[in-house]
């Protein structure tokens, strides 16, 4: 089933065109996918799906009781509740049909005031409404909200926390979990995984994946698309075009279909010179002047091919390095720091050769970019140390870009900082970075996101440093930009570290990963697949090693409910033996008193036979009685 149709949308403000002959179909249960570069209208042609603003020209054909969810990059959660009330307002109408049910339940505890028939009809209520509230997951939905909240990183001690007391971060994160748990019919996503780090990015991919509705995603993050998505619509110079597939069928698709088209171009190209060529030549010859007004007319008909234009233009830069350091680039040994009273990690270390890529992970608050600057000497740890090697010359990445001035032009930040280079080359390098014409005489402060972070590579690669520490260098970055980035960090010759929650570009770049934990750090030898492959192997093995202690513990439980089977066999044997014991001394003990007391009267101590026989009786009644009491003596210890 379709849920939306666009047929040739366009749109523009002012004089300006963003959108033309936007074709775009979403069916039931689709994953789809649209990317371009920035500014190609990406944002743009969401909020016109999701009904956010207008469009110029074109149709679009939706069911009129779709339900549409759509999350804007910059979406915040505003709220007075707390974050569990807040989840709860999702489900008003359950909570209402849940009070109903409560409140039907309270009057069939009054069945004496009811009629039969009365009854019987509230009966039937209370069985309808239940029927209703179950199928509407009555029963579940606070499991859902839990599973929501968990998977973006909200714990259970953090559901009474009042919204307006977040960080901008997590009340986005809200905001996409309220989305989610409304759960409608198409989802739009505007660069979802923004403030999402990578344990929760992967929640989400899995989340989505089961997701019951169709979804249509925006990101920069092609880690991502690949794990979500089947469909993608590529917004380029205005239109759209369709590729079934992933995103890296997308790619390699995009290039044959370049390649190909290319082919065509030129073949027909070949053609037309040659046709040309023999009506130039032939044209006033009376003996082929017939043939060539036939292959004039042939020209004149064909179906010419545009040449295929190709990628638009790309940031193009490489790195460089002044002189090479030496093998050991840095040693960082048992390394902790903590911000006044609070600790962030211990026990972190890391050596460095010549050459590496390292990748630093591990989950938000770990102390990733803290261990940069302490590594640049900006911050001072609290113990451990940390040795930079010969000859390394560092240059830092800063996520936030801080180490721009705001109030310059973007020709005098970088000209600035290599004063002694000709202005002509310093424009140079900005246009290989895509500030070209007056776009060089912005100020810093007016600059994009995505400008900023080209900028702020350009003043990088200008340094020639052969240590790079980069911190999130993808952030602001479109797809194009990150791929120039890729090929420059695969060609530089010298050592990279670097923080990224960019795990497509960690599987291009690095060959370690390095996982912070707040105890220590833990090193992979290569990329990010290998890491989550080792990490998986490293959960089953857990898994195992507790399935085989769960089976030892069973084995010893089973041998010890055995041995104490057979102590309990042993005293019940042991207690039966002391009464028999007991009994038995007992009775020998009436008989011996019988004997003595016989042994008194005159007609037997008289019978000198009688009185030895009786003695002999005695004496042996005595000494049974004795080795009897030694075996009781002996099982009473």
């Amino acid at each position: 089933m379709i849920l939306m149709q666009l047929n040739d949308i366009a749109k523009s403000f002012g004089a300006e065109e963003i959108l033309a002959n936007i074709k775009l179909e979403i069916n039931e249960h689709d994953r789809t996918a649209i990317v371009g570069r920035n500014g190609a209208g990406k944002s743009t042609l969401l909020k016109v799906m999701a009904g956010e603003i207008s469009y110029d020209e074109g149709e679009i054909f939706k069911p009129k009781d779709l339900s549409i969810g759509y999350l804007t990059q910059h979406t915040s959660l505003e709220s007075d509740k707390t974050i569990w009330d807040e989840m709860l307002t999702v489900f008003d109408q359950l909570l209402k049909q849940q009070q109903e049910l409560r409140q039907l339940e309270e009057k069939m505890t009054q069945a004496e005031s009811f009629s039969n028939a009365d009854y019987e009809q509230l009966l039937l209520d209370y069985d309808k409404k239940q029927q209703a509230f179950d199928t509407g997951g009555g029963y579940r939905y606070e499991a859902d909200i839990k599973s929501v909240l968990t998977g973006l990183n909200f714990h259970d001690d953090d559901h009474d926390t009042p919204i307006n007391e977040l960080s901008g971060g997590q009340k986005t994160r809200l905001a996409l979990g309220k989305l989610l748990l409304k759960k409608p019919d198409l989802l739009i996503l505007d660069e979802p995984t923004n403030h999402l780090d990578i344990d929760t990015m992967a929640w989400l991919e899995n989340y989505l994946a089961g997701y019951p509705g169709a979804v249509t995603i925006v990101s920069h993050d092609r880690y991502f698309l690949d794990k979500t998505v089947s469909i993608v619509y590529e917004i380029s110079r205005h239109h759209s075009k369709k590729y079934n597939g992933n995103y890296s069928y997308y790619l390699n698709q995009r290039a044959l279909d370049y390649e190909k088209e290319m082919k065509e171009y030129e073949k027909q190209q070949t053609e037309i010179r040659n046709m040309e060529d023999f009506i130039q030549k032939n044209i006033v010859r009376a003996s082929t002047t017939k043939r060539a007004q036939s292959r004039r007319k042939q020209l004149a008909k064909m179906d010419k091919l545009d040449k295929p234009k190709g990628d638009e233009k790309s940031a193009s830069f490489s790195f460089g390095i002044n002189r090479s350091s030496g093998n050991d680039v840095l040693k960082v040994d048992q390394l902790a720091f903590q911000y006044e009273n609070e600790p962030v990690f211990a026990n972190v270390t890391i050596h460095v050769n010549r050459g590496e890529r390292i990748a630093l992970v591990g989950p938000n608050g770990v102390g990733k970019t803290t261990l940069l600057k302490a590594i640049l000497g900006q911050l001072t740890p609290k113990s451990g140390s940390i040795k930079i090697g010969t000859n390394v010359q560092i240059g830092y990445y800063d996520q936030e870009q801080q180490m721009l001035s705001t109030a310059k032009t973007v020709l005098d930040e970088l000209w600035d900082a290599y004063p002694n280079i000709d202005e002509k080359d310093i424009r140079t390098v900005l246009g290989n970075f895509l500030f070209s014409g007056d776009d060089v005489l912005k100020t810093v402060h007016s600059l994009s996101g995505g400008e900023k972070a080209r900028l702020s590579l350009s003043k990088l690669m200008m340094q020639n440093a052969n240590l790079l520490v980069l911190d999130e260098p993808t952030n602001h970055l479109d797809i194009d930009s990150k791929e120039v980035l890729e090929a420059a960090m695969s060609d530089f010759p010298g050592t990279i570290i670097f923080v990224s929650h960019d795990r497509y570009f960690i599987n291009k770049i690095a060959d370690k990963v390095v996982e912070m934990q707040r105890d220590g750090a833990t090193v992979y030898l290569g990329d990010y697949d290998y890491y989550i492959e080792k990490k998986q192997e490293e959960v089953e093995i857990e898994k195992l090693l507790q399935k085989e202690e769960t089976v030892q513990s069973e084995d010893r439980g089973r041998a010890k409910f055995r041995e104490d089977k057979l102590e309990q066999r042993e005293r019940r044997k042991k207690e039966r033996r002391i009464r028999e014991l007991e009994e038995t001394i007992e009775q020998h003990e009436a008989e011996l008193a019988a004997l003595e007391q016989k042994m008194t009267e005159p007609e037997v101590y008289e019978d000198h036979e009688k009185s030895l026989e009786l003695t002999k009786q005695t004496s042996e009644l005595k000494q049974e009685i004795e080795q009897l009491m030694e075996e009781w003596t002996s099982l009473q210890e």
